[in-house]
């Protein structure tokens, strides 16, 4: 019965001529030292990006007027650091930033981090490049 609902829920998502998006069909841009995006989700009310970055990177860290992001972590570990805060994300967890709240994700691995951004409304045109912080607290979750 459940894969009868899924079969039908995606026959239903597709009867309404939305694609199926995947990183393969989804439009990409890179970003700071080797970053990769792909937008999954990119109108005026809301975006949903997966992203990759390579071990030891990081972005700069900055704010949004309006914009309410949720980051979700899907493959390796990230710090981000947020609110005067640095908190470990790993395989599985996620952290929401607030509009208003300086944050930036940094990979201080030696693996690739693969991570979801959900902005609403979508961030790009409303980010505020702050300068960095430095030995911030370390928020263990």
């Amino acid at each position: 019965m459940r894969k009868l609902l899924i079969l039908l829920l995606n026959f239903s998502w597709m009867a309404t001529g939305q694609p199926v998006i995947s990183k393969a069909n989804a439009e990409h841009y890179t970003w700071g030292k080797g970053c990769d995006g792909w937008y999954l989700v990119k109108n005026e009310q809301l975006s949903v990006i997966e992203e990759r970055m390579p071990p030891e990177t990081e972005e700069t860290l900055h704010k949004h007027a309006k914009s309410r992001q949720f980051f979700y972590v899907l493959t390796g570990s990230a710090v981000m650091e947020h609110g005067g805060m640095m908190t470990n994300l790993t395989a599985g967890t996620g952290l929401e930033i607030p509009p208003g709240v300086s944050h930036r994700i940094m990979n201080k691995s030696n693996q690739p981090v693969g991570f979801l951004v959900t902005s609403q409304p979508p961030s790009h045109a409303d980010r505020i490049e702050l300068s960095s912080s430095s030995k911030l607290p370390f928020k263990h979750d």
